[in-house]
């Protein structure tokens, strides 16, 4: 296969906080399967689980609007090339209409919901700006008898909608801003997909201080390890960030309600962007040029 590129190693080294040579000689022994690399990393040094690649393909901003009364709430993405677009006011005035009117419709559609007057000023704000701009996601939320609650990150790229089953609106507000923070996977540790948890199983029996224990101390460990894996990726077994002393469900039951379910929306989130080496294409168009 082709070398293992610098770029490669060094998200690699992000993701892990391993060193350099590790990384490499990790890669070369997946091929260049990060993901793989990462496995391999864990089963072999008890690694924790690494960062989320940074697969942030498309800038933009995310945006929510919940109902004075928390009975409805939508949250949505929209893209633009770059972060300086991103705070455009012009740019944010069109994400304020599409926010607007996916609240004001109920609509999730994204083809639906920009049939008119809106694919028409956005088609003129490309225009105008010089840059792609696209609406990604939409989801909705009815409270259904209990309330809506929305957290946006200051840099608005992180926004969270919550549905609780009883509760408040500033309830519902304080689990999204946990969610935006901590980013768990699941409310409940039931939900967590029976595969996840078997990977899981695979990588704690693959680490070096399970080697040559019995088979019931290895299963003791086993369960230990596994239950602290289903609390730290479950919204209800979390310590609340606003007070650590209390979990998130003790926080939410304490208040007579439940959660219900949470859309935690990140810009560009699983979208994958071309790496552009600039020095290299400015002396392409050059030379380009000379011809």
């Amino acid at each position: 296969m082709s070398a293992i590129s610098a770029s490669l190693v060094k998200e690699l080294r992000e993701r892990t906080g391993l060193g350099m040579m590790e990384c490499k000689k990790a890669l070369v022994e997946s091929e260049g399967d990060i993901e793989l690399a990462i496995d391999n990393l864990r089963k072999a040094s008890g690694l924790k689980a690494a960062k989320k690649a940074d697969r942030t393909a498309a800038d933009g901003v995310v945006s929510v609007k919940v109902a004075d009364d928390g009975s409805f709430g939508v949250v949505v993405e929209v893209n633009s090339e770059t972060d300086f677009v991103a705070r455009d006011e012009n740019f944010l005035a069109f994400v304020g209409k599409v926010v607007d009117k996916a609240f004001a419709d109920k609509q999730t559609d994204v083809a639906a919901l920009m049939a008119g007057e809106l694919e028409d000023a956005r088609s003129a704000l490309v225009q105008k700006i010089g840059e792609n701009i696209g609406v990604r996601r939409i989801v909705a939320v009815d409270a259904a008898g209990g309330c809506v609650g929305a957290y946006v990150h200051s840099n608005n790229r992180i926004a969270v909608i919550t549905q609780l089953k009883g509760g408040n609106v500033e309830l519902a507000k304080d689990v999204s801003m946990h969610v935006a923070a901590v980013n768990p996977q699941v409310v409940n540790p039931d939900q967590v997909a029976a595969e996840v948890v078997e990977k899981e199983k695979d990588i704690i029996k693959a680490q070096p201080d399970m080697a040559g224990k019995p088979a019931e101390i290895v299963e003791k460990m086993m369960v230990g390890r596994i239950n602290k894996f289903l609390k730290e990726v479950s919204l209800t077994e979390q310590a609340f960030v606003k007070n650590p002393e209390l979990t998130v469900g003790k926080l939410v039951k304490d208040a007579g309600a439940e959660i219900v379910a949470f859309t935690r929306f990140e810009v560009g989130e699983g979208i994958e962007k071309a790496e552009v080496d600039f020095a290299a294409e400015v002396a392409a168009q050059v030379e380009a040029s000379k011809g």
